[in-house]
């Protein structure tokens, strides 16, 4: 496992599956860090179910990042890679005939971590998710070499789910520094009981529990989009550094 600093400036964010939540949680730290009073970005490398708005492409994901930051970044800067379709990635840039290049993704990083003293970085889907025949998001992650929060949707399947994503993440010698636990089922069956199981099997401190939010649990647009603000008040931030 890397020898990741307890003063890292950056981390990257992952989730158990797709539409558990990581724009929220990643957002609330954006917001967390902004309210500090540190300079915060986020970043989201790659996004997939853009729409054409006031002649510039949009996407909800990103949108919520930006609101979330206190520095004014265009689009382009914090999302290099922005299709359409809402598919896969990959897919999406094989369509686009855009091909996701790995320098372009850091350059962008290493850019705004020179502007910022805080960046989240946001992946895509899960912790695996292809982003072209041979990169994937985990490569990404690697080449970053950031701390890494994972969010746990917790529905039935959560614990398995973590649990994979946790061995991933530390099997390429990354660390995984905390981790958020994001209730997008209301009825899912004995909560707290996954919940002390992620407790007792999760290698890393649990930054936060967020209850259900109508629109928490989505990666797209919804008529309900869940206050991150509200958010940020339920993480402790002093984990992320300690």
């Amino acid at each position: 496992m890397q020898n990741t600093p307890n003063n890292s400036k950056a981390w990257f964010v992952t989730g158990t599956d797709t539409g558990v939540g990581k724009t929220l949680i990643s957002s609330a730290l954006v917001h967390g860090f902004a309210a500090q009073g540190m300079r915060s970005v986020g970043m989201k490398p790659v996004a997939a179910g853009c729409e054409w708005r006031d002649g510039e492409l949009h996407n909800d994901d990103v949108a919520m990042l930006r609101a979330a930051s206190n520095l004014q970044m265009a689009r382009e800067r914090i999302n290099p890679y922005a299709f359409i379709p809402p598919v896969a990635p990959h897919i999406a840039a094989q369509q686009a005939n855009t091909p996701i290049v790995l320098d372009v993704l850091l350059q962008r990083f290493h850019d705004l971590e020179a502007e910022a003293e805080r960046v989240i970085v946001e992946g895509v889907g899960g912790f695996c998710v292809p982003l072209g025949e041979t990169l994937d998001t985990a490569d990404l992650a690697v080449a970053l070499g950031l701390p890494v929060i994972l969010v746990v949707g917790l529905r039935l399947g959560c614990l398995n789910h973590a649990l994979l994503t946790q061995e991933a993440i530390v099997s390429r010698g990354l660390r995984l520094q905390g981790w958020v636990g994001n209730r997008i089922d209301p009825d899912m069956a004995m909560p707290q009981e996954n919940i002390a199981a992620l407790q007792q099997r999760l290698q890393a401190p649990c930054l936060g529990m967020v209850p259900w939010q109508a629109g928490a649990s989505s990666d797209v647009s919804t008529s309900h989009q869940p206050d991150f603000r509200q958010v940020s008040a339920l993480l402790d931030l002093a984990l992320l550094t300690d």
